[in-house]
């Protein structure tokens, strides 16, 4: 029941929503992952993210795809939460960890040792549109973890346009994809960040409108 509802809201709703009312340009879409184990890493600025990543896989690889959310933004009104982890498969992790709890990242690596694909917004939270905030390191600890895994990093504009933080109205905004080259087998934290940051830094600018010559 649960996979017949995680296909009817991804591969039927969310691939209607995002590219017949909207419209999306992918360039490098072969780099999206074939097969799992693998994380996608994405800039966030809009709910429609997910439902963006999910319309682009190959219908078989979305329905194996979880995305990683904040527990405490989802899971604070029950049919929220049955939603959230039932249908859209959203893995819930805590933004606040006592000394008392046990690897957060546990469910992700169940995951992955499954062979899903994962979907991380390492930036933590949705942020202005285009715009890139500070990526957090929890992305690391799973690189570090799964050194041959690919992190798959993507930059997408439109859509904190088309439903930006804050608003309920959706507007139909084009939107473009662009897909990196994986970061894969750099298991130093501060090095695994710094190209991952790089590699976000490279498919923003490929989005951002020559400047003007008069």
């Amino acid at each position: 029941m649960g996979r017949a509802l995680r296909a009817l809201f991804y591969l039927v709703i969310g691939r209607l929503l995002i590219l017949v009312v909207l419209g999306v340009n992918v360039r490098n879409r072969d780099r999206l992952p074939a097969r799992g184990p693998a994380i996608v890493v994405c800039n966030h600025n809009s709910h429609l993210d997910t439902l963006l990543l999910m319309s682009l896989l190959p219908w078989r690889v979305a329905l194996d795809t979880y995305p990683v959310a904040a527990a405490d933004y989802f899971l604070r009104n029950p049919l929220v939460a049955w939603f959230s982890t039932k249908v859209a498969g959203i893995i819930p992790i805590k933004r606040q960890v006592s000394a008392s709890d046990r690897d957060v990242f546990d469910a992700c690596h169940r995951a992955l040792d499954a062979g899903k694909v994962l979907i991380v917004f390492p930036e933590g939270s949705r942020g202005e549109p285009e715009e890139m905030a500070e990526l957090k390191s929890g992305i690391a600890h799973l690189a570090r973890s799964y050194p041959d895994v690919p992190v798959i990093p993507v930059f997408a504009y439109g859509l904190g346009r088309a439903l930006p933080r804050g608003e309920a109205l959706l507007v139909p905004f084009f939107c473009d994809v662009f897909v990196g080259e994986p970061v894969m087998g750099i298991t130093q934290k501060a090095t695994f960040m710094a190209e991952l940051k790089n590699r976000f830094e490279e498919l923003s600018a490929l989005g951002k409108p020559p400047p003007r010559t008069y």
